[in-house]
């Protein structure tokens, strides 16, 4: 799996690519029928049939793509490293290993060492901000309360 460091931003280059393959893409998709149409590829003049999930996954990234967004693929089962799990956080690699040992993220060990399922850190991150959002709701409502708050 490639490490989030690797990622880079599009090119503007890149972006206007995108932009107008996202257009034509996007065009096309609505008047598509088959759910795994056959697209040609022009400079080799190889006909290939791809599932219409793939073509609206291809869509999307064409369209993060064109508005300048870095883009990373991980399938859903993959394991991580707790170093690639800590970045996709947003802490530090001992402070993962700590959610991992008290039981908040599910680990495996592999040798010494420990694996992440990129499913159970993505559940875990909207878990913390579902909370965070409850907090501040929270903090305004008692605000409100005693009048340091002008809603």
């Amino acid at each position: 799996m490639e490490t989030f460091e690797h990622i880079r931003k599009p090119s503007k280059d890149e972006q206007e690519a995108a932009l107008k393959s996202y257009d034509a893409l996007a065009a096309t998709l609505s008047e598509l029928r088959s759910s795994n149409p056959e697209i040609e590829i022009e400079e080799t003049n190889d006909r290939i049939k791809i599932p219409l999930s793939a073509l609206k996954l291809l869509a999307k990234i064409l369209k993060a793509t064109s508005q300048g967004k870095p883009i990373s693929i991980v399938p859903i089962a993959t394991e991580m490293t707790t170093q690639a799990a800590a970045e996709l956080i947003g802490c530090s690699r001992p402070h993962l290993v700590k959610l991992l040992e008290s039981g908040e993220i599910n680990f495996t060990k592999v040798g010494k060492h420990r694996r992440v399922m990129y499913e159970d850190v993505i559940e875990y991150k909207k878990k913390m901000k579902a909370n965070q959002e409850r907090l501040i709701e929270e903090m305004m409502r008692s605000d409100e309360e005693l009048g340091l708050y002008d809603s």
